[in-house]
């Protein structure tokens, strides 16, 4: 017997990666998107801690194009949050004066860090979110904060903290 007739997995991605191919590409309209997001559902899926011990002892799904359907739905928000970001950045640049544009390579490494901050600040509740970038942003103050999410300023300061424990946490990981 060979190693995919075993492994769970193997089963998994032999008998549904055609089908989660074509369920996205046709909700996307887009084959290279469902591919690669095909790809990236499975990858999460061998990645997954909770299922590496579990697929020694039998691990199988009960629903499996579900479970599937719902990591990459997922991985869509993520896709279009991404590329929503990327053309307000490009936008913005545009705006610029040639003269103050930052060179391709420059460009490239703001996107990928404007990017690494999306995914720090997606983990978090929206008002912890909008203090954050409140604060860092616009430079307001904790009672301006405040006034503007209707919460009292120690409120404010838990968030700036629960905002600045993820990204330390999330950076350490990086």
């Amino acid at each position: 017997m060979n190693a995919a007739a075993s492994d769970p997995l193997a089963q998994l991605y032999l008998h549904h990666h055609g089908w989660l191919r074509g369920w996205l590409q046709r909700t996307l309209g887009n084959p290279g998107d469902a591919a690669d997001l095909a790809q990236d559902t499975f990858i999460r899926l061998l990645c997954a801690p909770e299922h590496l011990a579990e697929r020694q002892g039998g691990w199988q799904l009960r629903e499996p194009r579900a479970y599937l359907t719902v990591i990459a739905r997922r991985l869509m928000v993520n896709l279009h949050r991404r590329r929503a970001l990327e053309t307000a950045y490009l936008e913005a640049l545009a705006l610029l004066p040639e003269a103050q544009a930052p060179s391709a390579e420059r460009q490239a490494i703001l996107l990928e860090t404007l990017q690494q901050l999306d995914a720090v600040l997606d983990g978090l509740d929206a008002k912890v979110r909008a203090a954050f970038l409140m604060a860092q942003l616009e430079g307001l103050g904790y009672a301006e904060i405040a006034r503007r999410l209707a919460i009292c300023e120690r409120t404010v300061k838990r968030y700036m903290v629960q905002a600045m424990a993820r990204c330390i946490l999330l950076a350490d990981g990086l």
